[in-house]
């Protein structure tokens, strides 16, 4: 069974960002990544509210840390990673501004490069 891989980007600082989540967030979110550039969607992925369908986030427990992974499926035929980052809010379970500005920022940025029609 051969499957086309979708390519995956790093948008941004996100592959730095993500080196730096503990290894065993790291192999869990990369196998889930994989099964997304396999077309699929992992069952550890949830719709990311208020930026429309195509929008998804990975997130992962690790001694009493929250990671997260942020990315697109939304633009050509690829896998973008926005964001990840360490959930830092100590109120309640909202995603602190300056993280959701950057996610924004950077769906931005995808979707420019594309132009309206999401393909290079």
């Amino acid at each position: 069974m051969s499957e086309k891989r979708k390519l995956l980007y790093w948008e941004g600082s996100s592959k730095r960002d993500f080196k730096a989540f503990p290894v065993s967030i790291q192999k869990d979110m990369g196998v889930a990544l994989f099964v997304v550039q396999l077309g699929r969607t992992p069952d550890s992925a949830k719709p990311w509210k208020g930026l429309g369908s195509g929008v998804y986030e990975l997130v992962g427990d690790h001694r009493g840390d929250t990671f997260r992974a942020v990315y697109t499926v939304r633009v050509g035929n690829a896998v973008h990673v926005l964001h990840a980052f360490q959930k830092k809010s100590k109120s309640g379970i909202a995603t602190p501004r300056p993280d959701v500005e950057l996610i924004e920022k950077r769906l931005k940025t995808v979707l420019a490069r594309y132009g309206a029609s999401g393909r290079p």
